[in-house]
């Protein structure tokens, strides 16, 4: 054997004998990572943000725990595309339209799901989530849903963030929520919901905040929020409510933040339950424009006296006893709701509702949003409270608008697109799962971290290994000849 052959035998042997070097120190070499992606160990994470991917890119590893591969362009999910490791998985911003039902069957891991801003989704097979018992945090927000199947959330016991706001819907399943025993925030804003009933929300005995404002609301059930004993912040504004009974909110005893301004108002002998039940409160409550009758049309229905109410006989003021307890309020029956085929014009309220008009009140133009309103600005919480994923860091003045509440220095947080914390900086530690949330900036690479391409493998070796590998491979290396030989 010449010496330019003992020199690369030599060399075959030191490469191995580093392989076996790290192995022996329990340390692991990522050798692979998708074309145009980056990808770090501690945690195993892969970046593959922004960098228009029509498809899932192929070789992702196995083992990773973290997937990001929002703003893209990808059409579809299958299975196989991802394992049963992954913890965390971002889709946000694609231009998914389906998902195949067992795209995450097994995924016991799993704890955060963003499928977010994917206009073009429209549905979801009723087992698509099935089996995820540690997801912690769902991102639906602005997917074209029209509709959501029963049974979509069967099993998620660890829910505690839905994010559903800004779709289609119109219409909620009595008990789609039910198994949700954990969920601490539900976002429904911005879709076109016309009614709630008596099981919409049960099962939801956590749920800290609801927020339904945007929409179409005509009717709700006077024991609509039963289950939601521990509620804390009710956003209805800018909705088509005309009334409201006293009882429906009585059911609520941990309420604090509750905003009804922007609808049509009709402060009549109906209003009476409602305006006695304003007057009780002690949390923060927004004003109730009142549109009818004319005599009254402008004016704030919780400064109305009772005598500035038209005359009413003594049936339409449903709670006029000096004990303080509303009709309804200590029993409540939870059977299942019957629903009668929908009204062709109407088709989400009962038969007996259909005195409602067949068409819609017209939605009042909301005055413009402060900048508060549009970083979505939420009520500061009580202490061991969780804390609000969707608050944004506040710019701008101090102003408030007609639905913001007092600020709080938890809040400021610095969040980028979508309000998620990054894990991929180098420095930061996770949110914890419960009472914390933290900001989303953009995907960048952690110091000392080199991108892959289609020629090289991406290996991972802190200065301080390297130190130690040049300290210790003279020692080495005639050790692992001899084992290779």
């Amino acid at each position: 054997m010449g010496r330019d052959g003992q020199l690369k035998e030599e060399e075959k042997a030191g490469g191995c004998g580093l392989e076996f070097l790290l192995i022996l120190c329990g340390l692991e070499l990522s050798w692979s990572c998708p074309h145009h992606c980056i990808c770090y160990t501690a945690p195993s994470t892969v970046s593959c943000q922004a960098h228009n991917f029509l498809t899932v890119p192929e070789g992702i590893p196995a083992h990773s725990e973290r997937i990001f591969l929002q703003n893209n362009k990808i059409q579809q999910l299958l299975r196989g595309h991802f394992t049963a490791n992954t913890a965390m998985l971002w889709l946000y911003s694609n231009n998914i339209s389906y998902i195949q039902p067992s795209t995450f069957s097994g995924f016991t891991q799993l704890e955060e799901l963003d499928l977010g801003d994917n206009r073009h989704l429209g549905s979801l097979a009723p087992d698509t989530f099935h089996g995820l018992s540690r997801l912690h945090a769902l991102h639906l927000y602005r997917c074209g849903l029209s509709s959501l199947p029963t049974g979509i959330f069967q099993g998620l016991h660890n829910l505690q963030y839905l994010y559903l706001q800004e779709n289609q819907l119109e219409f909620l399943e009595d008990d789609l929520f039910v198994d949700l025993l954990n969920l601490s925030h539900l976002f429904l804003h911005g879709n076109r919901l016309w009614s709630l009933h008596q099981n919409t929300f049960r099962g939801l005995g956590g749920l800290d905040r609801l927020l339904l404002h945007h929409n179409r609301l005509q009717w709700v059930h006077q024991l609509a929020f039963h289950d939601l004993r521990r509620l804390t912040t009710l956003f209805l504004f800018n909705n088509s409510l005309t009334e409201l009974a006293g009882e429906c909110l009585a059911q609520l005893p941990a309420l604090e933040y509750l905003r009804l301004n922007d609808n049509p108002w009709e402060c009549d002998c109906k209003a009476l339950s409602l305006w006695d039940w304003l007057q009780r409160f002690r949390g923060s409550t927004s004003s109730l424009g009142c549109q009818a009758p004319p005599e009254l049309a402008g004016k704030d229905m919780k400064r109305l006296l009772k005598e500035d109410f038209p005359s009413c006989g003594g049936s339409e003021s449903l709670h006029q006893s000096k004990g303080g307890a509303w009709p309804g309020s200590d029993k409540v029956s939870l059977k299942k709701e019957h629903h009668p085929r929908p009204h062709p014009h109407h088709p989400h309220l009962p038969h007996h509702d259909q005195h409602y008009p067949f068409t819609p009140s017209p939605l009042p133009r909301p005055p413009p949003p402060s900048a508060e309103e549009e970083d979505g600005a939420a009520p500061p919480l009580r202490p061991h409270r969780p804390r609000n994923c969707t608050r944004q860091r506040i710019r701008g003045g101090k102003g408030k608008g007609p639905n913001d509440v007092h600020g709080d220095k938890e809040y400021s947080l610095d969040f980028g697109p979508g309000g998620k914390y990054d894990p991929s900086v180098p420095g930061s530690s996770p949110p914890r799962r419960k009472h914390k949330c933290g900001p989303r900036p953009s995907v960048r690479p952690p110091s000392g971290v080199k991108q892959a391409d289609s020629s090289s493998r991406a290996t991972l070796l802190s200065p301080l290994l390297l130190l130690y590998t040049c300290t210790a491979l003279p020692f080495l290396l005639p050790l692992a000849a001899d084992i290779l030989r």
